[in-house]
């Protein structure tokens, strides 16, 4: 992977991250905590607690990491388009064809790449998101050595089937919008200007939370199983038991925040990560007469 590619996406991540994270964290406990009411209750709750700082508990970790994952994600479906679709990132955006089967295709590889290195780094976050008392947890490498001591190394991956049926097939569905709406809002001959990325990257984000908050749910229940959590025996139980006990709508809990959080979070990393790709790695003369990647 380029080195200019590799920052772009780093640095991406990391805003994203930076803007999303205090919602993210009253998602997480809404979706795996049962001893708060709503979403005002989680959040005063939180703040006369633990403060400000409460909102941000587990945020250094991922920022730290994301530049990894985050590379991954857009790196790798990148590199998957151009294998799929025969052409370079260069030409497609002197307009080559890329038919959408093929950009759903080349983000859920993404996806199933992204989740064999984050599932470790998203189950310490969302541990340390689940810590309540300030001195429930010393940081990300505490976290990390109490699971490995009390779960061995595949507690690292709890929850990592969930959220693999989250991303793969999610994370298609991710980029699908973004070249579409972005396309849609660029005149011909154009590459897609602010307004078009911040609009198609935050409906991106939104379109993806929207299916992607079941299963989002089951993976946050996994992943506190043990840990301050109830515990569940897999997927399948975890939804046969979520379901029963709390019915069809513990499906969607957390939609509204994940809806929220989606829209500035993925703009804002859509719309640095084209930048700095400009930046980073600009297009030749040519190239840049062209427009972004074209679906039919």
């Amino acid at each position: 992977m380029p080195l200019g590619e590799f920052l772009a996406g780093s640095i991406s991540g990391a805003l994203g991250i930076a803007v999303g994270h205090p919602i993210d964290t009253v998602k997480v406990r809404l979706q795996a905590l049962a001893r708060y009411n709503g979403v005002m209750h989680c959040v005063s709750q939180t703040y006369w607690k633990e403060g400000v700082h409460g909102f941000f508990r587990g945020a250094a970790f991922p920022v730290l990491t994301t530049g990894l994952v985050n590379s991954l994600v857009f790196g790798g479906y990148s590199n998957a388009l151009d294998v799929l679709s025969q052409s370079r990132r260069a030409e497609r955006g002197a307009g080559h064809t890329v038919p959408m089967w093929q950009v759903y295709a080349a983000g859920a590889f993404s996806g199933l790449i992204q989740v064999l290195v984050a599932a470790p780094i998203d189950l310490i976050k969302v541990r340390l998101q689940g810590c309540t008392s300030t001195g429930s947890s010393q940081g990300p490498l505490h976290c990390a050595m109490m699971i490995l001591r009390e779960e061995g190394p595949t507690g690292l991956y709890r929850g990592s089937a969930a959220m693999a049926l989250r991303d793969i097939p999610c994370y298609g569905f991710y980029f699908l919008p973004y070249e579409v709406i972005s396309k849609a809002l660029t005149e011909e001959g154009k590459r897609p200007g602010t307004f078009a990325v911040l609009l198609a990257g935050g409906v991106a984000g939104v379109v993806t939370w929207a299916l992607a908050t079941p299963m989002d749910m089951v993976k946050a229940r996994l992943q506190l199983s043990g840990a301050g959590g109830r515990r569940y025996g897999g997927v399948v139980d975890c939804l046969r038991v979520s379901v029963r006990e709390e019915g069809p709508r513990v499906l969607f809990r957390g939609l509204m925040l994940n809806s929220v959080r989606a829209f500035p979070v993925n703009a804002v990393t859509f719309l640095s990560y084209e930048h700095l790709m400009n930046r980073l790695c600009p297009p030749s003369p040519l190239q840049s007469q062209g427009q972004d990647s074209t679906v039919t």
